[in-house]
Formats: structure tokens, C-alpha cells, sequence
């Protein structure tokens, strides 16, 4: 492999790695789960504390379990709240507690994470 291309991947890579998340509005039930925009799947985890304000799923966990990410004006509206991430992201969260996508869902309506380990748990 030359080093042009050599530095090219690997400006690439360093790029996938460090864009940030994108915003998504705010989630919503559907098929009786809460999913986000896309349909997706959205999932709360027991070491999370409700009402804490924050999420402790971070570094590899994030990369299972990607945050439901909120713009940083979103705004609270009935059991729909905003943590703010280690980082100083914002995330969505339901009745206080962060909730999550599942990197396996592949599409709409997929709930292959519910009850995974017993302790991430689909929000219904």
C-alpha cells in the first residue's frame, strides 16, 4: 500500500470515529414501544438512574447501544426529557432515565436488544 493511500484510510477511519452523533427529534410511541424518528427501536438501561441527568452507557457500551441524541435546545415535553452526556451531548430520555438504540436493530420494529443481560429493557 503506498502512503498516499496509507494516510487517506487513515484520515478516514479517524473521521468515522470522531464525527459526532446527529440529533434526532423527539422520539414517539409507536406499535406500542417508543421509537425514534426512523422507526427504530428505543431501549432504557437499569444502571441508569432516573432523574440523575445523565447516562453512564459511554465509550464501547455507546457503540452497542448508540444514544438516542437530542439537539442541544430540545426541549422537555410530557415523560420526554434531556440528559447531558459525558461529552456535553445531549440525549434523549424517558420518564428521566436515557434511552438508546440497539447497533444489531437492523430495521424498523426490530427488538432484538429487549431484555438483554435482564438489563436493557424496551420502553413501553
Amino acid at each position: 500500500m503506498n502512503t498516499r493511500l496509507a494516510c487517506t484510510l487513515a484520515l478516514a477511519l479517524t473521521a468515522a470515529f470522531t464525527l459526532p452523533a446527529q440529533a434526532e427529534p423527539a422520539p414517539k410511541m409507536a406499535g406500542g414501544m417508543l421509537v425514534n424518528a426512523s422507526g427504530m427501536t428505543l431501549y432504557t438501561f437499569d444502571k441508569d438512574t432516573a432523574g440523575s441527568g445523565k447516562s453512564v452507557c459511554n465509550g464501547p457500551c455507546a457503540t452497542l447501544w448508540p444514544p438516542a441524541m437530542a439537539d442541544a435546545d430540545a426541549k422537555p415535553a410530557g415523560d420526554l426529557s434531556v440528559v447531558t452526556r459525558d461529552d456535553g451531548a445531549k440525549q434523549w430520555a424517558y420518564k428521566g432515565k436515557p434511552v438508546y438504540t440497539y447497533a444489531p436493530d437492523k430495521k424498523a420494529g426490530d427488538a432484538t436488544g429487549d431484555n438483554f443481560k435482564d438489563i436493557w429493557h424496551t420502553v413501553k
